[in-house]
């Protein structure tokens, strides 16, 4: 596992190998001359104890002032290149995320909330840039300091070196003995930081319903509970690294007193030079710092393992849905619209029972489909297999004679208008959203298909009118007028095959059949499929297939469906009594 996790930070820092070699590099010399300011010292001192001359103070001075001056800038070029890595990663690596969540089918999350994909596409991320940038900045810093000092420590006093190196192999064990405890805790702490950024995203998602149901102490007591969750995972991980960090801290600093004491020792028996002394006593202190802060770079470097765990479990998922290799592409104005299915099955991933199952039918160009049946029949699901956003098995599903499976996406549902049952706008203008399928469209063209869908009228009477701005998810307008601007946004881009999912659900019976009338006059090349419970909007269609228990168990106009017993009568009975009713 380790290995593995070796091997991907190598394949991370692959394509900035240069900045990284550069950075080593720069820290390699940071180190050489970190060495060797000490042994000018040493010598400076055996010069000035034997012949006292204020140039040769004034020459050694320079020097030293020369060499950190250069250790400095060598230092501050080794940060900015390997910093620098860590913030490419970092960029690269959200470019990533993100288009690759884009290719990821819509079952995918269902699964995984937004407010977890959320956190490890900024949080996860940030860590991942520290391991690129501190930790290994700090690992090579510690690698070098020790390799080069050792040395000379050794030749300077082989015992005196041991001595104060002997405090070492404890301190890395206990590293060692902590590595295991501290990653897990991390990785505790983060999972506890998504449960809670996925509450807080859900809560102001669902404020207004919070309010109407005061369930604000619900809320207040839930949060409360996530959040203590989160401050238990971060005590126990505070309590492991403020355990650890001040042992080593200490530890590193028993090694500058061992050799403070048996140094001065030599000195008073003669069997040290004070140059010497003084010298292994700036190369103890070199080596104090960088071992110290071995526990914070443990800890930065562990963060970003469980990080790059985390994300690479994101980034190792492929799309079930996707492009065949030899995938047709077809020009959208040379679709006719042809809809055609063979024994259509469709199981929820985990589901027992089929979704959709054997179906069989044959929509014409430019013919008016609705789609009745009772909650749970398979209309939702029928609506999202002809884009594709589920995974279809191939030989089920046609359009214009050629199997869905073997069509390009991008091509095949450039092809397809969807108004799904949920209403989505984003929290941008009326204007942006009813073009977001062709940003480049003009006014006149947003007007237009804001009138077909019945909606200019309100548009109109907005504030800034079409520039008005909707705020997150459209909750400005009301249910209504959210549906007609999605359908707006579906007319725009005036595709041959039209899919309205209960699209027209908040809209009342008079409008609804306007736009449906307007369909019907102006669809002699489009394929208009609508899902409805409006059984009187239903009766305008072509034909009407009705759905029960994920199959089709009619199939005509409304006249005939009336004629025959079955689930149709029923429904329109049912509707009927309601009409009456109200």
């Amino acid at each position: 596992m380790a290995n593995k996790r070796f091997q991907k930070i190598i394949s991370y820092l692959r394509p900035y190998w240069k900045e990284t070699i550069l950075g080593t590099i720069a820290l390699f010399i940071v180190n050489i001359l970190g060495a060797y300011i000490p042994l000018l010292i040493r010598s400076g001192i055996n010069i000035l104890s034997t012949n006292f001359s204020f140039n040769q103070v004034i020459y050694y001075a320079s020097l030293i002032f020369l060499f950190s001056s250069a250790m400095w800038l060598m230092r501050m070029a080794s940060r900015i290149w390997i910093f620098g890595v860590g913030r490419k990663v970092e960029f690269n690596l959200k470019q990533r995320i993100f288009e690759h969540l884009l290719k990821l089918e819509p079952a995918y999350f269902t699964v995984n909330t937004p407010g977890d994909l959320i956190s490890r596409a900024t949080s996860d991320v940030d860590n991942i840039r520290r391991l690129f940038g501190f930790a290994i900045l700090s690992l090579a810093n510690t690698l070098f300091a020790y390799l080069l000092t050792l040395p000379v420590m050794l030749s300077l006093s082989v015992d005196l070196t041991l001595a104060s190196l002997a405090v070492y192999p404890v301190m890395f064990f206990m590293v060692h003995l902590f590595s295991d405890r501290l990653r897990n805790e991390q990785a505790e702490v983060q999972e506890k930081l998504s449960d809670m950024s996925e509450l807080i995203r859900e809560d102001i998602s669902g404020i207004s319903l919070i309010k109407i149901y005061a369930q604000e102490e619900n809320e207040r007591y839930a949060f409360n509970q996530k959040n203590q969750q989160l401050l238990e995972a971060n005590l126990k991980l505070a309590k492991s690294r403020n355990t650890l960090f001040p042992l080593i801290g200490g530890l590193a600093n028993i090694s500058s007193l061992i050799i403070i004491w048996l140094g001065t020792i030599r000195i008073s028996s003669g069997n040290l030079a004070i140059s010497d002394f003084l010298a292994l006593l700036i190369y103890v202190e070199r080596l104090v710092f960088p071992t110290a802060l071995l526990g914070f770079t443990i800890t930065a470097y562990q963060r970003g393992e469980v990080s790059l765990d985390r994300l690479e479990s994101i980034l190792s998922v492929t799309p079930k849905i996707q492009d065949l290799p030899d995938a047709i592409k077809l020009e959208k104005n040379t679709i006719k619209g042809e809809i055609t299915a063979h024994n259509l099955s469709y199981t929820y991933p985990g589901a027992t029972k089929a979704a959709l199952e054997n179906i069989d039918f044959t929509i014409a160009p430019g013919e008016i489909i609705a789609i009745v049946g009772p909650i749970g029949s398979g209309k939702s699901t029928l609506a999202n297999a002809i884009p594709r956003l589920l995974d279809i098995a191939p030989e089920q599903l046609f359009i214009d004679g050629l199997d869905i499976n073997t069509i390009a996406l991008n091509e095949l549902r450039k092809a397809i208008a969807y108004v799904p049952q949920d209403s989505f706008l984003f929290s941008t203008t009326v204007k942006n959203n009813i073009r977001y399928g062709d940003p480049v469209s003009n006014d006149d063209q947003v007007i237009s298909a804001s009138k077909i869908a019945q909606i200019d009228a309100e548009i109109d009477n907005f504030p800034q009118k079409y520039d008005t701005i909707v705020g997150e998810r459209g909750i400005t307008l009301s249910g209504g007028q959210r549906q007609r601007t999605c359908l707006a946004r579906a007319m725009l881009i005036n595709t041959p095959i039209l899919i309205l999912d209960d699209a027209l659900a908040s809209v009342d019976n008079q409008t609804a059949t306007q736009i449906l009338d307007h369909l019907a006059i102006s669809t002699e090349k489009r394929t208009v499929i609508f899902i409805t419970h409006q059984l009187s909007s239903a009766a305008t269609a072509d034909r009407i297939f009705v759905m029960e228990n994920g199959k089709i168990v009619q199939i005509g106009n409304h006249s005939q469906l009336l004629a025959q017993s079955g689930l149709y009568r029923q429904l329109w009975s049912q509707h009927q009594i309601e009409e009456l009713l109200h």
